[in-house]
């Protein structure tokens, strides 16, 4: 049997011959968590590598990504399908083993990281998912909602405000399955973090306490290179069940080599061959690169565990389904991210609800009445806001809070954390049995804008809600008023971005982002009123498009409009106006740049037709992207700088956004 020494020495080993052979990576983080892995894979993780979405397995994530050998090398060792040919092209094109560790590559990698501090926030949303899942389907007698989530994070992530704002929060709503190995190197890139010789410290906080003072369970000083401290330590973790916990872990960056390790120089470079050489002669392992030996692969492996840990979960799971048949297959269909069969047909009924009442409402007001009418539909809706909720409209009539003793609700007060809100929906997405929303002001999507990325590249479809949308919300002024914010979500790839003109539109593009499977949605809602579009039944659906005609002239239009939310009030005025004096005007409502650009080019062309020359967009925020569809004779009625305070009618007056502007602009292109 081999040692765990020798078992942590394969993790050593692989990852510095995969960093040596792609002539790039980090070797000292996962040479110097080698230990802290063993014990935890091999003593705790609940996990079967022949089935990585087995839905009660526990979540391990490497919050410090740029290690990513270490979980590389751990999914490889304990039989998960990522070969030793895998790891030899660790950082090539098309590899399963890139240089951070992304979503849906390799199996077993719950999310990707790579920017500091959001593995951790991302493990904060797992934990809670399955906080909140075992107290809506948990019952006497049946657990069968019971795992942890495991993170590794390091001095980067502390350091990272993100932290801050999800450990507060995990702290808040007692999250005992959540449990954290902060390694404590003293290292980061630049050198020491409390500093040497000329350099001063950059990093002096005392951990321990900081986390104690955000209500977790803390152990600090443990030993990383002692497996049987690592494992007291680990089980005084699972112990504790009403707070998470921080296991402190004193480690060596660069363990086991002789010149580099515990030094800077081993965080983000290859060893070089020699100091290779060295190390295995230091280490005792004198296996050729990449070669590991039987012993130790029958040592590391999960497969038959795993593969009894699911089958004994799957008799618990057939004896809960017949005690409680339609909480069981709640939770299936949950797990599986299916909509309820009737959704998209009472979705329309809704909407055709919200058409016949033609309200002059803020679009804000009329997502509040979306969420009434979607949310008794989907109890794995999970709502939130940044401590914006009288503003953001995100309390609909059924929510009911989660909190640290009864978290079978269904929303979160996030308190002011749009970049951990945002990042913890990322995690509650992952984990699976929700779907997610959060809302701040569209402003600050400014300070959560990473976590959003993360979202579209990792291809998950969390809800990303903004109100108060542009410089009509007034009186706050300028520090408040986004504009070239909505620009930035559409530039964002695969994020599908909605900006509905009405309460009919603002329906619509929650249907829509609920439905959106693989993708993120941001839904862009306003506080000033915004007048009901009256609409056939033809237009009506075709909202879904995100482009199509609004009002419409006899024959070919001499001008087209172009609008999006409360603007289009603006252009249809202008039209009117137009239509008065004979002129002949498409009014065309584009809520969804990226939904319009799916459709076919037909349908394009017939909402935009080349030989309409003619063209004005009108939108409160800059004009970088409507040359795309006004062409280059076109003009933008748009908002080019910052805004003012004012009251909103004051302030779209003063930046020339007006349905008489939108009209002189097509007057003087005909």
């Amino acid at each position: 049997m081999s040692s765990r020494k020798e078992l942590a020495n394969a993790i050593r080993a692989l990852s510095m011959d995969a960093v040596q052979k792609a002539k790039s990576g980090h070797p000292g983080a996962p040479m110097g968590m080698a230990d802290i892995a063993e014990v935890l894979w091999n003593d705790f993780m609940q996990h079967n590598p022949a089935n990585p979405n087995w839905a009660n397995r526990d979540r391990f994530v490497l919050s410090n990504g740029h290690g990513s050998m270490l979980i590389y090398s751990l999914l490889h060792l304990t039989g998960y399908d990522l070969s030793i040919e895998d790891l030899k092209e660790f950082r090539q094109l098309h590899s399963r083993t890139p240089g951070h560790p992304e979503y849906g590559y390799a199996p077993g990698v719950e999310t990707t990281t790579g920017p500091l501090g959001q593995g951790i926030t991302n493990g904060v949303g797992m934990a809670l998912a399955e906080k909140i899942l075992a107290d809506q389907f948990n019952k006497p007698g049946h657990e069968i909602v019971d795992h942890n989530t495991y993170v590794f994070l390091g001095d980067g992530c502390l350091m990272e405000g993100i932290s801050h704002e999800s450990c507060s929060l995990a702290g808040a709503l007692g999250l005992g399955k959540l449990i954290a190995f902060y390694d404590d190197n003293n290292i980061s890139i630049d050198g020491e973090v409390r500093g040497h010789g000329d350099t001063p410290a950059w990093f002096l906080d005392d951990t321990p306490k900081r986390f104690e003072a955000y209500g977790w369970h803390v152990i600090p000083k443990v030993d990383g290179h002692d497996p049987e401290a690592l494992k007291v330590a680990i089980e005084a973790a699972r112990a504790v069940s009403d707070k998470p916990t921080l296991i402190c872990c004193q480690t060596i960056i660069g363990y086991g080599s002789p010149n580099k390790q515990g030094k800077e120089e081993c965080h983000g470079a290859p060893l070089g061959d020699d100091e290779i050489a060295l190390t295995r002669e230091k280490l005792g392992w004198s296996h050729p690169p990449f070669e590991i030996p039987k012993a130790i692969y029958e040592g590391w492996d999960a497969k038959a565990r795993g593969a009894d840990l699911e089958k004994e979960w799957n008799q618990r799971f057939a004896a809960y389904k017949s005690a409680h048949p339609s909480e069981a297959a709640e939770f299936e269909r949950r797990m599986a991210g299916e909509l309820p069969a009737d959704f998209d047909a009472k979705a329309w009924d809704f909407i055709k609800e919200v058409d016949a009442k033609a309200e002059t409402i803020a679009t804000r007001k009329a997502s509040q009445n979306a969420l009434n009418g979607f949310g008794p539909l989907l109890p794995e809706l999970l709502g939130g806001s940044a401590d914006l909720a009288g503003s953001n409209l995100t309390i609909w009539k059924g929510c009911k809070g989660v909190g640290p003793k009864d978290a079978s609700g269904n929303y979160i007060y996030y308190g002011v954390r749009e970049f951990g809100m945002s990042a913890i929906m990322n995690g509650l997405t992952l984990h699976g049995g929700f779907k997610p929303y959060g809302a701040t002001f569209l402003m600050f999507m400014e300070y959560a804008r990473n976590a959003v990325r993360m979202a579209a590249l990792m291809k998950i479809n969390p809800i990303f809600v903004y109100t108060h949308d542009s410089i009509g919300l007034g009186e706050d002024g300028p520090t408040h008023q986004p504009v070239e914010q909505v620009s930035i979500l559409r530039l964002t790839p695969r994020l599908s971005t909605w900006r509905p003109c009405d309460a009919v539109e603002s329906a619509v593009a929650w249907k829509c982002a609920i439905e959106r499977q693989g993708a993120p949605s941001a839904l862009i809602f306003s506080r000033q009123n915004a007048p009901h579009m009256s609409r056939t039944e033809d237009q009506l659906r075709a909202i879904e498009k995100g482009g199509y005609v609004l009002r419409d002239c006899e024959g070919t239009p001499d001008a087209i409009i172009i609008g999006t939310g409360t603007e289009v009030e603006l252009a249809v005025a202008a039209c009117e106006s137009l239509s008065a004096k004979g002129r002949k005007v498409r009014v065309v409502s584009m809520p969804s740049m990226d939904t319009f650009e799916a459709q076919d080019d037909a349908y394009k062309a017939a909402v935009l037709p080349d030989s309409v020359q003619a063209r004005v967009a009108v939108e409160a925020g800059v004009s970088n992207l409507w040359p795309k569809y006004i062409g280059l004779h076109g003009k933008v009625i748009g908002v080019d700088t910052f805004g003012e305070s004012a009251p909103a009618g004051d302030v779209y007056k003063a930046f020339g956004v007006t349905a008489e502007a939108v009209a002189a602009a097509v007057e003087s292109l005909l």
